[in-house]
């Protein structure tokens, strides 16, 4: 079964949550904002894709923080602290199956080939 992490109202995860129910394929979804996430959990997703790659700094939630703030995040255990605190700075979807990130993001293409 595959786990898929984000937020319900973000448009990524609504288009990736309705490419998976479309294509019959199971999965459970997280809601960060109800669940939250562990630094364990983020911890183990910065070893397979990057804490770079986590934290997405195109959206609104990083541009409105302090620059200040966004200076000191320069290392994993700096993001991982802050990801904990402001889930909606999680690229997402996360896609995990076991205790493997599947797919980051959503990507036609990239679903068509993992999923298929």
């Amino acid at each position: 079964m595959y786990q898929v992490y984000g937020i319900p109202n973000c448009d990524t995860v609504k288009k990736a949550v309705t490419w998976l129910t479309d294509h019959k394929i199971g999965f459970e979804f997280n809601d960060y904002k109800k669940k939250g996430i562990t630094a364990k959990k983020l911890k183990l997703w910065s070893k397979q894709v990057g804490w770079e790659v986590l934290l997405n700094k195109k959206g609104t939630t990083w541009k409105n923080i302090d620059p200040a703030v966004q200076a000191t995040i320069t290392n994993e255990k700096a993001a991982i602290s802050l990801l904990v605190e402001n889930t909606s700075m999680i690229k997402r979807p996360l896609v995990e199956k076991g205790d493997k990130v599947i797919t980051l993001g959503f990507d036609l293409g990239v679903y068509e080939k993992v999923f298929q």
